[in-house]
């Protein structure tokens, strides 16, 4: 791996944590857990060897579809690891984002967003982007409303509407787009995952439930995406 060349910014769907379970004849809720310590162990490594930006599909707006119970497991284990981990993230200069719809949680969850934001936001190393309650066509939806409303209210004209104008409405605004996806689980999709920022991403898909990710899987990752040419559209 050459340290020199890391990519920047690092997207991630952590696919994998109900069929680890399964495979294990484990309840769901202990394979999302063992999930969210994948997680913890990889965004400190990541923060370790250099890379800038980590953005995680954490929960999407589809999610709400699965069973009361998942869904309530999904809620609480969130609620825990913000509390949990932003303790670990402050000591180590990390910084924790929470991007998506928080208007669809409880209270008490928005609360320890808040909270967890608010204490790692002057920290200057790797940004945790947690995406959740996140879905890339909402997103784009939100930012189309938000113009509109700029144009109905005469702060901008319509001429005025560029690519930059979008990028600023999106929940990556001020940050750069993912170089490198990596999708856990052998799915090979993204989901709707960030999906005007992904344009010129690498992808990769690695056949590992989430759980099973390691840091020698990054490394693994950082070394495939350096050996691309990125061409940007150019031939």
């Amino acid at each position: 791996m050459n340290n020199e060349k890391l990519p920047q910014h690092i997207a991630i769907i952590m696919d994998g944590n109900r069929r680890w379970a399964r495979k294990r004849r484990m309840p769901v809720k202990l394979g999302h857990k063992a999930g969210a310590d994948a997680l913890e162990r990889i965004t400190r490594y990541a923060n370790k060897i250099g890379i800038q930006y980590v953005t995680v599909y954490a929960f999407s707006t589809e999610n709400w579809n699965r069973s009361e119970e998942e869904v309530n497991n999904l809620m609480e284990l969130l609620r825990n690891y913000i509390v949990d981990f932003t303790k670990k993230a402050d000591l180590e200069n990390i910084k924790i984002n929470v991007i998506g719809d928080l208007t669809k949680l409880s209270d008490e969850l928005q609360k320890s967003i808040k909270d967890c934001v608010n204490r790692t936001i002057h920290n200057t190393g790797l940004i945790l982007n947690i995406a959740f309650n996140y879905g890339g066509r909402a997103e784009i939806v939100k930012a189309i409303k938000e113009i509109a409303t700029e144009v109905k209210n005469g702060e901008i004209s319509v001429d005025a509407i560029n690519e930059m104008i979008i990028e600023k409405h999106l929940y990556t605004a001020n940050m750069p787009e993912p170089d490198l996806m990596i999708r856990t689980s052998g799915e090979i999709r993204t989901s709707g995952f960030l999906m005007w920022q992904m344009v010129y991403t690498e992808f990769l898909f690695i056949d590992k439930y989430w759980p099973d990710f390691k840091e020698a899987d990054l490394d693994f990752a950082i070394q495939e995406y350096q050996s691309r040419n990125r061409k940007f559209g150019a031939k």
